[in-house]
């Protein structure tokens, strides 16, 4: 080979090399992540009552519906997004699933039902009709371990594991240990924990209950939200004092088994923005490698709430 063609040759080959690159970094951070954890609700309480015990004036912003999601999330290049039911209407789910309903594809739902209502299993199963891929539970008893070993609790993991839906557990690090219990009790119940377990949300993250969170990974079929960044830590963007924590839970996790998520609207409140959030796995954290980002930005939540 001639010295100019071999010339050429290298500087096609690495011209080719750096344009595979660059799509694929445009494919892996614009125009098809997925937002694991975003609430929704409508200021139109004539048709979608609030449950009882909240009013208008809990409600804060006083609208979050999805146009407005859109408006923060389409130019971050987020096409889909995970809804979470809201605690505005407790266990009814209309709104979240006429949000569904209305963009096909767009999104997945996280419900609310009562576990001592009678029929928990043909209710969970008619909500996965209507795109509910998940069932989000939380601590709302001292005794958390009797609440969790309960007779309708333990039917939502039963059905869970027959149907393939997720049980999200918005819970405390105090909460870690007896969930650990459950995952023991149904090894083949897919769980997704919440906000990295609100470590780190009482102020600087603890050792001793990150430890609680990373033993969690030995459950293979937990999966774990990177999320609500504005909450944890130092709550200041760029967040970046997160970054041994988020590193430490792909580190034993795998990124397979993270999915980063805003925490909408509440991520957009004053002092924060939705760009801060994504921008600190796609942008901002150098010890995430390019196959990771794919993972947490959207094929581990692919895979999860949208298989």
């Amino acid at each position: 080979m001639h010295t100019t063609s071999r010339r050429q040759f290298i500087s096609t080959t690495l011209a080719a090399v750096a344009g595979t690159q660059l799509s694929s970094c445009a494919t892996l951070t614009g125009g098809n992540a997925i937002d694991a954890h975003v609430h929704v609700w409508t200021p139109d309480t004539v048709k979608y009552p609030l449950a009882a015990g909240f009013e208008k004036k809990n409600m804060a912003p006083p609208s979050f519906t999805p146009e407005q999601l859109f408006a923060h999330c389409k130019p971050e290049g987020v096409t889909r997004i995970v809804l979470i039911q809201m605690s505005y209407y407790k266990t009814d789910n209309r709104y979240m699933l006429d949000s569904i309903a209305a963009h096909p594809g767009v999104f997945s739902g996280v419900a609310i039902i009562d576990e001592n209502a009678a029929d928990v299993r043909g209710r969970m199963k008619d909500l996965a009709k209507q795109g509910v891929r998940g069932f989000r539970i939380y601590t709302s008893s001292k005794d958390v371990e009797g609440w969790l070993g309960a007779p309708g609790m333990n039917e939502m993991w039963k059905v869970a594991a027959d149907e393939g839906l997720n049980i999200c557990l918005l819970i405390n690090p105090e909460t870690l240990a007896a969930v650990d219990k459950m995952c023991v009790k149904h090894p083949q119940t897919p769980v997704v924990i919440d906000h990295f377990a609100r470590v780190g949300m009482a102020g600087p993250v603890s050792r001793a209950h990150l430890d609680r969170l990373l033993h969690m990974s030995a459950h293979p079929k937990v999966t774990l939200k990177t999320s609500a960044f504005y909450a944890l830590g130092k709550k200041t963007p760029p967040y970046l004092d997160l970054g041994p924590m988020i590193k430490e839970c792909r580190d034993h996790f795998g990124a397979e088994r993270l999915m980063w998520a805003s925490d909408c609207p509440f991520q957009v409140d004053p002092g924060h923005n939705y760009r801060d959030s994504i921008a600190l796995i796609r942008d901002r954290l150098d010890f995430l490698s390019a196959n990771d980002k794919a993972w947490m930005l959207g094929k581990t939540a692919e895979k999860v709430f949208f298989g």
